[in-house]
């Protein structure tokens, strides 16, 4: 693999004490993202085990020069998006050089005599959506979340005809997306049930998770300008975890014929680092092939290196906490066990489609993959899928059972890549507590 270079060397040990072997940040990883502290504004970070290297710190300090410096006084900023706009060569140095100064060896000695400034702990910082998200897109490409929905509506077949050879999604809202950890308040809205003959108004009684993966673009492209299937790749910087909360109940009301409205846009969580694709890159796998019968898809939306080399082998697990097992102390329960290669699209694909009529991409835009779902239950990822729309109750090791989400209950999403010989690069926590729903009126 030619992306595969020094900074995912295991036998390089950084300096930095709980980065060594750390199951989520380790060297080898050197995620970005939007940190503050209690006296500092934000400003751009890199993850290394328990601690936050300070980029403006280090700008300040003279440990950059040429590429590396450009890179890393864009990613020192309040927002990425500067960054994110510069392309894969001087993201690529800065990663090389951020490599050199935190592994053990001689060029870390000017990093490591500046430890006290330069590092900060983690849980002391306050973690910020690190680009300025102009607009958000949510697809439709994990297929048997897809085959699952159409199989609990009774569609025979269960996927519409246009979902082997459009890659689905729809805009969604950018201004309600945030960091995890951030609580998240049950929406009120129109909800109708099946057994009512006209909706009524307020909160949501079927609220639910999806777990996706949030793909960050960087460099664009110019209004009326497609991106060919064969650079598309190009133009996504890194990935993260994100968490689609669906209002059910709203959603089975409002979505025809326009889609999903108030049902989706009351908040998505996101996890904050951006994991780049070079550390992604021992984690690359071959597209799977489509099942026999399947079309082929058409020629814009096909590339042979793609194919063989644009999908990710990354696992993910969804995992609930509820008000009753925090004050039991008892931990997270693990509702789902999934992997990114159960997307029937790659992401080329996702931004070759989503500009092939000419819309044009930012730097900061971030795509929802759509629901990672496994083809088995074990790894379905969503409660509409678990519950089987609420009739099959979920028991917990409380004792409690869930079928859609209660007030008091957090989420969390997680992502891990792991590889005999490498690293394990994990993304963090994506997270968020379910607040009650305000009265109006």
């Amino acid at each position: 693999m030619p992306d595969i270079d020094e900074t995912h060397d295991i036998s390089r040990p950084p300096w930095v004490a709980s980065a060594l072997s750390h199951p989520v940040f380790p060297l080898q990883n050197l995620p970005f993202g939007v940190f503050s502290t209690a006296a500092e504004d934000p400003r751009g970070g890199v993850a290394i085990g328990d601690e936050i290297f300070d980029l403006k710190r280090a700008l300040e300090a003279g440990l950059f020069t040429g590429p590396a410096r450009d890179a890393a006084a864009a990613a020192a900023a309040p927002t990425l998006n500067a960054f994110m706009a510069l392309g894969k060569a001087p993201r690529a140095a800065l990663r090389k050089r951020l490599f050199a100064l935190l592994a053990e060896g001689d060029e870390a000695a000017p990093a490591r005599a500046l430890s006290a400034t330069l590092l900060h702990r983690a849980d002391a910082c306050t973690m910020h959506v690190p680009a300025a998200i102009g607009s958000y897109t949510d697809f439709f490409a994990g297929i048997h979340h897809a085959y699952n929905g159409g199989v609990r509506n009774k569609r025979n077949p269960p996927l519409l005809p246009n979902y082997k050879y459009v890659p689905v999604a729809y805009h969604s809202r950018a201004s309600s997306i945030c960091p995890s950890g951030t609580p998240v308040r049950r929406p009120n809205g129109q909800r109708k049930r099946v057994d009512e003959s006209a909706p009524s108004f307020g909160p949501s009684r079927n609220l639910d998770f999806e777990l996706e993966l949030g793909v960050w673009i960087g460099p664009g492209n110019a209004l009326g300008e497609p991106i060919p299937i064969a650079r598309a790749g190009e133009h996504v910087v890194g990935l993260c975890m994100l968490n689609d909360w669906s209002a059910r109940d709203v959603q089975a009301w409002e979505y025809q014929p326009l889609g999903p409205f108030l049902s989706k846009n009351f908040g998505t969580t996101i996890s904050p680092w951006i994991v780049t694709v070079e550390a992604l890159a021992p984690f690359r796998r071959a597209q799977p092939p489509r099942p026999e019968g399947d079309p082929r898809p058409l020629p814009y939306l096909w590339d042979e290196a793609d194919q063989a080399g644009g999908a990710f082998d990354i696992g993910l697990e969804v995992l609930i906490r509820t008000t009753a097992m925090r004050d039991a102390g008892v931990a997270a329960h693990r509702l789902s066990a999934s992997n990114v290669k159960h997307l029937y699209w790659t992401l080329a694909q996702m931004v070759a489609h989503h500009t092939c009529g000419g819309c044009n991409l930012e730097p900061g835009d971030i795509f929802g993959s759509g629901t990672l779902s496994a083809p088995d239950r074990s790894g379905w990822g969503s409660l509409s899928e678990l519950s089987e729309d609420g009739t099959t109750r979920i028991e917990l090791p409380s004792g409690e059972t869930r079928t859609f989400l209660e007030d008091g209950d957090e989420l969390i999403l997680r992502a891990s890549a792991q590889r005999e010989g490498y690293a394990t690069i994990g993304f963090g926590d994506c997270a968020g507590r379910i607040m009650p729903a305000l009265a109006l009126g």
